[in-house]
């Protein structure tokens, strides 16, 4: 049981990626604070997850969420061990549609969220010599042109992950990243279907966006959190770890396919 008896929030985990991570801590013996807004679907991984998870449901977009989200955490388990940063809000827009409003949105959703939560358990943290693993995305680095809030959130992640990996790591607190590529969600194909992809669309996607002929399962991402999540990985600190199928930095796509 690499996460035994620790206590892990982990945020957006009625569905995706959040999910599975929620899954397979409690696989690797941790209890986990569910978080999401959708009551049904929270109902049910809680079900699924026999009395080792708390659920709350709260919106991110509203800055007071993060403190009943950590009490949420301590009222059920009496510690906070892990916190784990990803709920996100993916939302297309390009430099002619990210209005004031649309722009905020994203930006309190996927970065100013983080630091509150971070924030509001920092004092558990420091006690348990706890971590955060904060879920990124390869947009960071420049992001798709119709992509261009959420691609600014998730810069702004990665680096709210470096500031704080250096600002706490003398006081035993890690801080580390993890910035996946392009994953098969249940969110995820339902956006590509409102898109106008067909059916099976997965099972198509050109190599030069899937060198392995398949996209990235939201179960292999769980598996690289809970490293991070372990004390497997202390003392490390401030890692940015790209989860794609390809150097982002450097990549030349192949001309020919």
């Amino acid at each position: 049981m690499r996460l035994d008896q620790k206590v892990i929030i982990v945020t957006g985990s009625t569905t995706g990626i959040g999910r599975s991570i929620a899954d397979r801590c409690v696989q690797e013996g941790a209890r986990v604070l569910v978080h999401g807004r959708d009551r049904a679907g929270g109902e049910q991984v809680l079900a699924a997850l026999a009395g080792r998870a708390a659920l709350q449901i709260d919106d991110l977009a509203d800055a007071a969420s993060a403190e009943r989200i950590v009490s949420a955490a301590l009222s059920a388990f009496g510690r906070i061990d892990a916190l784990v940063n990803n709920a996100a809000t993916v939302v297309r827009s390009n430099i002619d549609s990210t209005d004031a409003d649309t722009f905020d949105r994203i930006v309190a959703i996927n970065a100013r969220a983080p630091l509150l939560l971070i924030r509001a358990a920092l004092a558990e943290l420091r006690r348990t010599r706890g971590c955060v693993v904060n879920i990124g995305s390869i947009n960071a680095y420049s992001g798709e042109s119709d992509l261009l809030a959420y691609s600014v959130s998730k810069g702004a992640l990665m680096t709210l992950s470096r500031n704080l990996a250096n600002a706490l790591g003398a006081e035993g607190v890690r801080i580390n990243h993890l910035n996946p590529g392009w994953v098969l969600t249940p969110n995820e194909d339902a956006l590509q279907r409102r898109l106008g992809q067909p059916e099976g669309w997965h099972r198509q996607v050109p190599r030069v966006h899937a060198p392995s002929g398949r996209l990235i399962a939201a179960e292999e991402i769980a598996a690289a959190a809970v490293y991070w999540l372990s004390d497997e990985s202390r003392p490390i600190s401030g890692a940015v770890v790209d989860l794609e199928q390809f150097s982002v930095i450097g990549r030349n796509p192949p001309k020919i396919d």
